[in-house]
């Protein structure tokens, strides 16, 4: 079964190898038939050196520690 894949934007990287990104994905409520935003942040591995603003592609991965389960694979140019 393949890694799952998101794009989200860094809000963070103060931390040594870590970056969190948030991702953002719409969907259509089912009673009201409004389009809602969802948000939600991920604690990603950072081999690239990404910088806070930055367009990322996250895989999911191992365990790397407490609350990292992802890793950055790409950074999108802007």
């Amino acid at each position: 079964m393949p890694a799952k894949k998101l794009k989200g934007t860094v809000v963070s990287n103060k931390m040594e190898k870590s970056a969190v990104v948030q991702v953002v994905r719409k969907f259509k409520h089912p009673r009201y038939q409004k389009y809602v935003q969802k948000r939600k942040k991920y604690y990603a591995h950072d081999g690239l050196g990404v910088r806070e603003g930055d367009e990322v592609i996250i895989e999911e991965s191992r365990p790397r520690s407490k609350l990292k389960r992802w890793k950055i694979i790409k950074k999108l140019d802007a």
